[in-house]
């Protein structure tokens, strides 16, 4: 049992959980809690880490049968985590690399195309209600968020597992790519020039999305074949990003639902 906030893969762990240079740096992220372990595919697991008090249930023993991990005392346990109640697990896992390619694979689909999203919680967000909705993919400029973030891949539920996604150095070009193969762009814009619910997501369809403060920049939205608004009573401004994004996946799969 590890017991001492020293131990060389304690420091490991915390420098992952705080910096993105070091995640980027050695290939690895941390994912913590229960539903995080249990869907996480095997073969990307570096190592498990469990507290003393999560083996002393014997059901959560039986989960961990045949498979190798390191005990931590509660202490130890709670200086790794980045939760305020621990549920006493946490995964050291191989980061996925996507190539651009991977991530738009067959024609038809819905993609996310992310500007400058700052909030990690929303980021995982929208991986997660992207699942949801069925999506085929998220692609990201690199100011937006790290999505490898502890926040991030709490809020994913899972889903940073099973949704592919790309970071591009150049989302203009990588939109222009995007265009070059039919897949139609539409720029969540609040003075759009139609309503979201009267364009027409059958073909393949991709969404931007921009900053939560300030929106999409004004050249990345001319870049998009079509501006579209989402209506909004009262006083309200704009919407979370997250459920702006939300809404436009869902509009799209319900059309191709036959809705």
């Amino acid at each position: 049992m590890i017991t001492s906030t020293a131990n060389a893969q304690i420091r490991t762990l915390t420098q992952l959980k705080k910096k993105a240079k070091e995640r980027r740096q050695q290939q690895l992220y941390v994912a913590e809690g229960f539903r995080m372990f249990r869907e996480a595919p095997a073969e990307e697991i570096e190592r498990i880490y469990v507290s003393a008090s999560f083996l002393g249930d014997p059901e959560n023993a039986v989960l961990l049968e045949g498979r190798r991990y390191e005990v931590l005392s509660d202490a130890v346990f709670s200086h790794v985590s980045d939760t305020q109640t621990p549920q006493g697990i946490l995964c050291l896992m191989r980061m996925r690399r996507y190539r651009l390619s991977d991530v738009l694979g067959e024609p038809g689909g819905v993609w996310l195309i992310l500007e400058n999203i700052q909030d990690p919680g929303n980021l995982g967000t929208m991986l997660r209600v992207g699942e949801g909705a069925g999506i085929a993919g998220v692609i990201m400029d690199r100011f937006t968020a790290d999505i490898y973030n502890p926040k991030t891949i709490r809020s994913t539920m899972g889903s940073i597992y099973r949704v592919p996604f790309y970071i591009t150095e150049d989302l203009p070009e990588t939109i222009r790519e995007i265009k070059s193969r039919d897949i139609r762009v539409y720029a969540a814009y609040l003075k759009g020039s139609r309503c979201y619910n009267e364009e027409d997501y059958i073909g393949s369809t991709a969404f931007l999305i921009g900053n939560e403060g300030s929106g999409l920049t004004e050249e990345t939205a001319a870049l998009a074949d079509r501006r579209i608004r989402i209506p909004m009573h009262g006083k309200v401004e704009s919407l979370n990003a997250a459920m702006a994004a939300g809404i436009l996946m869902y509009e799209a799969d319900r059309q191709r639902r036959g809705g």
